[in-house]
């Protein structure tokens, strides 16, 4: 499997690293969180994927939080307990467990923040609200490597598939990223597409896509006569051409794109100066 457009002889999309002789990670700490709660199974297939890297500590939401962005809460205070499997559950946002494990929560600073498996994708305008992709953002904010992994489709099929390829992945990285000394960390967003392992195509560094906006509300009455409203689907893709995430998940690749949380519009710096002052 490699990085880029399709090839006509494709290896076995986990059989590049493991063949490379005198490449082996270092046994790491890999942070843990998610959105779909501390007892998804995307988390738990995630969880045993990454314990051959090292040590391994799971910080995750109470409940889902789908569609949380970066939301961290400051209005209330938050709990935080061990379960029998070692996960610290916390009351709060996935930006609030990635904040409290790297603000005291945990004796040392981990050395790779990973995110997910979110049941459901995470491309285009997906990554401005989604808890997972969201949970990597606090990660990278504290100046560690982060990775966000997604399914495409929702019911968790192919999620042992998923796991497998976050693994790939995983190693891969490490195997590949030299990070200098002052350099800044990496931020990267993963959309798998629902299929067996040896069905995918290889892996694509790809741009976000865009979509059409949202589909119109959802007007219902509740029982005691009151209006109440639901959001809409995600709008379709408008912009899914060859490149984009939608474009390499529809061709069966994994879709591995790099974030940035500068929003600044560079270009329009300038002319922001004329418009204002």
């Amino acid at each position: 499997m490699r990085i880029g457009r399709r090839s006509a002889r494709r290896p076995k999309p986990d059989t590049l690293l493991t063949t490379m002789p005198g490449i082996a990670p270092q046994l790491m700490h890999i942070l843990i969180s998610n959105d779909d709660g501390f007892n998804a199974p995307g988390i738990a297939a995630l969880r045993t994927a990454m314990e051959r890297f090292g040590r391994v500590t799971v910080v995750a939401p109470e409940h889902n939080h789908s569609g949380s962005s970066n939301s961290l809460t400051l209005n209330r205070p938050l709990s935080v307990t061990r379960n029998a499997d070692g996960v610290y559950v916390v009351s709060g946002t996935p930006s609030d467990c990635v904040h409290l494990a790297l603000t005291g929560l945990l004796d040392e600073k981990p050395d790779l923040v990973v995110s997910g498996i979110n049941c459901g994708a995470n491309m285009g305008d997906d990554t401005m609200y989604s808890g997972t992709v969201a949970a990597a953002i606090e990660g990278y904010i504290f100046n560690i490597d982060s990775i966000a992994f997604s399914q495409i489709d929702r019911g968790w099929t192919e999620l042992d598939s998923a796991a497998r390829m976050a693994g790939v992945i995983v190693e891969r990285f490490l195997a590949r990223r030299s990070r200098k000394e002052g350099e800044e960390a990496v931020l990267l967003n993963v959309n798998m597409p629902n299929m067996p392992f040896d069905a995918m195509q290889g892996v694509m560094a790809t741009r976000l896509g865009r979509r059409h906006n949202a589909e119109q509300m959802i007007h219902q009455m509740n029982p005691r006569g009151m209006p109440m409203y639901w959001l809409g689907a995600a709008g379709k893709p408008r912009d899914a051409s060859e490149g984009t995430d939608f474009w390499a998940t529809q061709h069966g690749y994994v879709s591995v794109t790099p974030l940035q949380i500068d929003l600044t519009a560079h270009d329009l710096v300038d002319r922001a100066r004329q418009w204002v002052i």
